[in-house]
């Protein structure tokens, strides 16, 4: 006997509905109500501001809007404190989602070192952008007659001339002697022989003249550091121009300047 299905169009429709709507229901519980609840949805928190904190003050700040943070990269600035937050990302006042890790730039403990340059015989303009692109910066800047204007003649660090490659820490100030521009003017040379060599250095340094090369002579009837000679000699008529510099004969040994 032939068995006739009892399964008419409507009803085939209708049971198809019921499964669309199941499914439809499924997507709108797991995307509305599953996914917001596991994930915090709507919930955020806003990015403090960290720089110019120190790791701890950091740590506590973070630890309280329950948020992390991982150190991304360290680097020197000349005067901030040691340990210091100098960037941060995510940026402050983002929001973000709880336990979210802020990554931070902070200082160093001790400033790397940097090899000085030559910057005698460089324009004043020439030296400072040289200076600032090694992370040294620009002490004080005296200026002596010299006929080259604006030139540097001396380099020095803690008072001291430093030779250039030296290593000096990054941030260290340096400080320049600079050509004003007058060594034009001529006047009779100054006459230092005969007296001890400290008296003949300050002589010469308050003639606005430089010290040249000092060589060591022996002369038995000469007490040790006395002056014997010098150039240019002090003869009548002999003239000198400001900034040049004077060299010295000396009895006995000579202590090195540096």
């Amino acid at each position: 006997m032939t068995k006739i299905s009892t399964r008419s169009l409507p009803d085939l429709l209708i049971q198809i509905g019921i499964i669309l709507a199941l499914i439809a229901a499924l997507f709108l519980v797991f995307f509305f109500i599953y996914l917001p609840f596991t994930t915090n949805h709507g919930q955020t928190i806003t990015v403090p501001d960290v720089t110019n904190l120190s790791l701890d003050e950091m740590e506590n700040l973070l630890d309280d809007r329950d948020l992390r943070y991982e150190v991304s990269d360290c680097t020197f600035v000349a005067g901030a404190r040691p340990l210091t937050i100098v960037q941060q990302y995510p940026r402050p006042n983002s929001k973000v989602k709880d336990g979210r890790k802020i990554y931070v730039t902070i200082t160093r403990r001790v400033a790397p070192m940097v090899a000085m340059p030559q910057l005698v015989n460089l324009t004043f303009r020439s030296a400072e952008l040289n200076l600032r692109s090694l992370g040294l910066e620009l002490g004080e800047q005296k200026y002596v007659p010299d006929v080259a204007k604006n030139a540097v003649l001396h380099q020095l660090y803690n008072g001291k001339e430093i030779v250039a490659g030296t290593p000096v820490p990054k941030g260290a100030k340096i400080d320049l002697e600079i050509g004003d521009g007058l060594g034009s003017t001529m006047f009779e040379v100054p006459n230092v022989v005969g007296l001890p060599l400290d008296e003949a250095e300050a002589a010469i340094r308050g003639s606005n003249l430089k010290i040249g090369t000092k060589i060591s002579v022996s002369d038995p009837e000469k007490e040790v550091g006395t002056v014997v000679r010098q150039q240019p000699e002090a003869r009548p008529g002999e003239r000198i121009r400001v900034g040049e510099t004077m060299d010295l004969w000396v009895v006995g040994p000579i202590e090195s300047d540096q």
